[in-house]
């Protein structure tokens, strides 16, 4: 019986060497295979980043972050690069904030010694669903906000949907700027190609086609989806629905800033908005109703901001603002009212207010040139008194001197003419 199970132990060793040999040949070749996958998606979100970067609006510069596991696990910390940092982010602390594909803005720590984010960092990764591998876009819109755009290791649809979005934005743009102001018959049931997005698959499930169905609207169809998209273009700037003149507007909640038939109250903070809004009710009508057809939406948005800080300082001015001060507001909103904005108003009362500040300086230079007569009065008068002083020593001299002239000659004769 001993032999028997001898046999079989010698029977069965052979046999579990081979199955743990084609076991491990098997993890290997998993491993292998995985690994292969890892790498080519990882090569697959750079593609798909960098394609997102390509599509992001030149003039603001923007870089790609590759995520590894400290800067989306345990200590949460993102270094934007030394270089970077120094060419476009300020040179010490502050805040920078994160706006993602959703819009929500997260408020992050800019540490400058070290170019990098971190308080802040580890809400917006935890948020996003960051992991090891993803590739993150980060577009700086203005000094201190990143527009944040995420090519995942897993290709997410999400993704892709936000790309299509910039796809889209350098396609409609052109047409925003010139097409939406003539307000022509060539604006209706005008058709938009669809957008081929990265995923083939997302094209064949959405089939989606864009109609601009009247001037200012556009409306969105898709086979498997039916969501209002408000109407949006890209970056919160949209078209709009009706023209709207002023007399309508009844609250702030109805202002809407437009140019070229599109609603650019995006380019403008909450502030801001509130301030023009503040501006065109006083005047009863939008200061830039009549500006020239086909003006760059940003240029705008940059003229009613520099108009509402004018605004804003000749109200904070004072009789001792300086005249250069003066004289720039006044150039400034001439050059904007050469382009068609109404501040004809603010130029008023710019113009009244250096002429009382001319009044007033005129007031100090004649006080001041008052004092300087009453002075020099001061200096002759005292002049005048020692020259009478003068004359007066000299008066009494004089007559000293006469009333002993007749006896000084008598005395002169004798001793001339005296003996040896």
């Amino acid at each position: 019986m001993a032999m028997v199970v001898e046999a079989n132990v010698h029977q069965l060793v052979p046999y579990d060497v081979s199955m743990k040999s084609e076991s491990h040949k098997r993890r290997r070749d998993s491993s292998a295979d995985q690994y292969a996958n890892c790498e080519e998606d990882k090569a697959d979100a750079m593609i798909r980043a960098k394609d997102i970067q390509a599509n992001l609006a030149p003039e603001f510069p923007s870089i790609i972050k590759h995520m590894v596991p400290s800067n989306v696990t345990g200590g949460f910390c993102l270094n934007l690069g030394r270089k970077f940092c120094d060419a476009h982010l300020q040179e010490e602390d502050t805040t920078i904030f994160l706006e993602g594909e959703g819009g929500k803005s997260y408020p992050t720590k800019y540490l400058a010694r070290k170019s990098g984010l971190s308080g802040g960092w580890r809400c917006f990764a935890i948020d996003h669903n960051l992991k090891g591998g993803d590739i993150v876009v980060f577009h700086l819109v203005n000094p201190t906000t990143f527009k944040v755009y995420i090519a995942r290791v897993n290709g997410s649809q999400n993704e892709n949907g936000a790309l299509g979005l910039l796809k889209l934005e350098a396609c409609v743009k052109p047409m925003n700027c010139k097409n939406l102001s003539k307000g022509g018959e060539e604006m209706k049931n005008q058709v938009l190609k669809p957008l081929l997005l990265d995923n083939p698959e997302e094209n064949s499930e959405k089939n989606m086609v864009i109609h601009v169905t009247d001037l200012g609207t556009r409306s969105v169809h898709s086979e498997n989806e039916s969501e209002d998209l408000g109407f949006e273009i890209t970056d919160g700037i949209r078209l709009s629905e009706t023209v709207v003149d002023f007399k309508e507007v009844k609250s702030f909640n109805d202002f809407d800033i437009l140019v070229n038939g599109l609603v650019i109250n995006c380019e403008l903070s909450k502030r801001l908005q509130i301030k023009y809004y503040e501006l065109c009710c006083s005047q009863k009508s939008f200061l830039h109703e009549h500006l020239l057809d086909g003006l760059n939406c940003k240029l705008v948005a940059g003229m009613l901001a520099e108009t509402i800080n004018i605004a804003d300082a000749i109200r904070a001015s004072k009789l001792t603002t300086s005249q250069n001060d003066f004289a720039t507001w006044e150039n400034t909103l001439k050059s904007f009212q050469g382009l068609g904005m109404n501040v004809g108003f603010l130029l008023a009362r710019l113009g009244r207010l250096v002429t009382l500040s001319d009044k007033s300086k005129r007031v100090k230079v004649a006080t001041l040139e008052r004092v300087n007569a009453e002075m020099e009065r001061r200096s002759l008068e005292a002049k005048l008194l020692e020259v009478k002083e003068t004359m007066n020593r000299l008066d009494f001299e004089i007559e000293t001197l006469e009333m002993n002239s007749e006896n000084l000659g008598r005395v002169f004769e004798k001793m001339a003419t005296a003996h040896w």
